[in-house]
C-alpha cells in the first residue's frame, strides 16, 4: 500500500497533514497502513449526527428498535442486572463509549499522579490488550521494522508483531544475574541500533512471565537512555508500555506508577503508548475491555487525528468493542464499593506473593531450581537446575496432576494468581518431588 497522498483517501490525507504539522515524529513512525488509515464519514458519521439531531425519526443505523428503545430478546435481557437493553445491546462507537474513555483517562491520572497536567490523548477502547497491541502493530509496524522485546517475553508478541506484521524482533536483556533491570545491556543495544532511525520498543511492567517490576530509579534511567537516542542520534522511538498487570505491585521499592509517566512528554521524537485495561486491573478477563493512550512532547495537537486513525483501524477489523462489556466496566467504576473491592482482591494476591517467597526460602529447593526475582503481577519463574523445562512440565502434569508453563528450555512459569494461599506450599513440594524424581533417573 502506497503512502503517497495521491493514493490515499482525502480523509487520511487530512489526518496526515495534522499529524505532520503537530507531531512530525509521529508521522515518520506511522506504518504505511497507519498513514492510510482514517475514520470514515459515511454511515457512522451520519448516524452520529442523527443521534443528536433526529428528534422525530432516526432511520440511519443497522439496529432494530421498537417503541424508541433497542429491540431485545427477553431470553437475553432477563440476565442483565442494572443495565437496560439500551445500555447493553446497541453498537458502541469504534473508538469506544465516550463516557468510559473519559472515566478511564481520569483513572489513569489518579493512578499516575506524576503525569500532572501532561497532555495525553483520550484513551481509545479496544477488545482486550491483545487487540490493542495488534491495532498498534498495524499502525506503527512495517515489514522489517526493528522491535525490541524483553528476553523474558510473553509469546504472543511474536505472533502479533512478527508473524502478522513482519517486524524483526530483537531481544533485550531484562534482568541482571544479581537482580534488577539490565540497564547497561539495554542501553548498549539501543545505542547500537538507533542509527536505523526508527525503533519500536516494548516494555511489559509488571513482566509476564517473571513477575518483575522496576523501581523509580530504573524507570528514570530507561527514560534517559531513550531520550539520549532520540536527541543525540536523531532516532524516532515508539515506546509501547504493556501495562496489563498494572497496580499489582507487592514490594515497597517498586514504582507504583506506569513507565508511561516517565516517557510521556520526554522528547518530541519519543511517542509513548500506554496499553492497559480492565482484564487484570478489574479482574474482568473475559469482558475484553482495554485502552490505547498516546503521549508525545509538544504533540497534543495530533492526538485527535491519532485517535481517529486508531478508530478507523478498529472499524476496519472488529467494527467496535462490545457495548455490554464497556457498560459493565463503567458501572463498576461508578460504584462506591469499587475501590475497596479492588483493594481486597489485591491483598489476596499480595499475601500469595509473600507466601511464595517464604516457601521458596527453604534451602531444600536449591537442588531443583533458582527462583527469578518477582515482586508483582500474576506470575513467578523458576530456572531449573539441569532439567529440560518441557520434559519437566509434561512429567509434572502427567504424573502429578500439576500444570505449569515452560517458557524456555530452562524456565518454568507458575501462576500464583490461580492457586489459593493455603495450597502454595503443597504445590511447590509436589514440584520439588517431580524434579528430584527426574534427577534420580538422570543419575541412574
Amino acid at each position: 500500500m502506497s503512502a503517497q497522498n495521491g493514493d490515499l483517501n482525502p480523509l487520511a490525507v487530512e489526518l496526515n497533514e495534522i499529524i505532520s504539522r503537530e507531531a512530525p515524529a509521529v508521522m515518520r513512525v506511522l506504518s504505511r497502513l497507519g498513514k492510510a488509515l482514517y475514520y470514515p464519514k459515511g454511515i457512522l458519521t451520519q448516524s452520529a449526527e442523527a443521534n443528536q439531531k433526529a428528534h422525530r425519526y432516526n432511520a440511519t443505523i443497522g439496529e432494530a428498535r421498537e417503541r424508541q428503545h433497542s429491540m431485545a430478546l427477553p431470553s437475553i435481557t432477563r440476565h442483565l442486572q442494572d443495565l437496560s437493553p439500551d445500555q447493553a445491546l446497541p453498537y458502541a462507537p469504534s473508538a469506544g463509549r465516550n463516557d468510559l474513555r473519559a472515566a478511564w483517562l481520569e483513572e489513569i491520572r489518579q493512578k499516575n499522579p506524576s503525569l500532572g497536567d501532561m497532555p495525553v490523548s483520550l484513551p481509545v477502547v479496544t477488545s482486550g490488550i491483545t487487540h490493542g497491541l495488534s491495532t498498534v502493530a498495524d499502525m506503527f509496524i512495517d515489514e522489517g521494522d526493528l522491535l525490541f522485546v524483553p528476553d523474558q517475553v510473553w509469546g504472543n508478541y511474536k505472533l502479533i508483531f512478527g508473524v502478522k506484521r513482519g517486524a524483526r524482533l530483537v531481544d533485550y536483556p531484562l534482568l541482571r544475574l544479581a537482580g534488577g533491570f539490565d540497564l547497561e545491556g539495554f542501553g548498549a543495544l539501543v545505542e547500537k541500533h538507533a542509527g536505523v532511525g526508527k525503533l519500536v520498543i516494548l516494555f511489559n511492567v509488571p513482566n509476564n512471565p517473571t513477575g518483575d517490576s522496576i523501581p523509580p530509579t530504573e524507570a528514570d534511567a530507561l527514560r534517559d537512555i531513550l531520550v539520549e537516542a532520540a536527541d543525540k542520534q536523531q532516532c524516532d522511538i515508539v515506546a509501547l508500555c504493556d501495562d496489563a498487570y498494572f497496580g499489582l505491585f507487592y514490594d515497597d521499592e517498586v514504582m507504583k506508577e506506569s513507565l508511561f509517566t516517565r516517557l510521556a512528554g520526554a522528547h518530541p521524537r519519543l511517542l509513548a503508548i500506554k496499553l492497559d485495561g480492565a482484564s487484570k486491573e478489574d479482574y474482568a478477563w473475559g469482558l475484553r475491555v482495554a485502552f490505547i493512550t498516546y503521549a508525545i512532547s509538544g504533540g497534543a495537537g495530533a492526538y485527535q487525528a491519532l485517535e481517529k486513525k486508531t478508530g478507523g483501524c478498529i472499524r476496519g477489523t472488529i467494527s467496535n468493542s462490545p457495548n455490554l462489556s464497556q457498560s459493565l466496566v463503567l458501572k463498576a467504576m461508578d460504584d462506591p464499593a469499587y475501590t475497596a473491592e479492588k483493594a481486597e482482591k489485591f491483598a489476596v494476591l499480595a499475601r500469595r506473593a509473600a507466601t511464595v517467597r517464604a516457601v521458596l526460602a527453604d534451602p531444600k529447593f536449591a537442588e531443583a531450581w533458582i527462583p527469578y526475582p518477582f515482586n508483582s503481577g500474576y506470575f513467578m519463574c523458576l530456572r531449573l537446575n539441569g532439567l529440560d523445562a518441557e520434559q519437566y512440565r509434561v512429567r509434572l502434569l502427567n504424573d502429578h496432576g500439576v500444570g505449569v508453563i515452560s517458557t524456555s528450555n530452562t524456565d518454568i512459569r507458575v501462576a500464583i494468581s490461580c492457586v489459593d494461599e493455603a495450597d502454595l506450599a503443597d504445590l511447590f513440594d509436589i514440584m520439588l518431588t517431580c524434579a528430584l524424581e527426574m534427577k534420580k533417573v538422570q543419575e541412574a
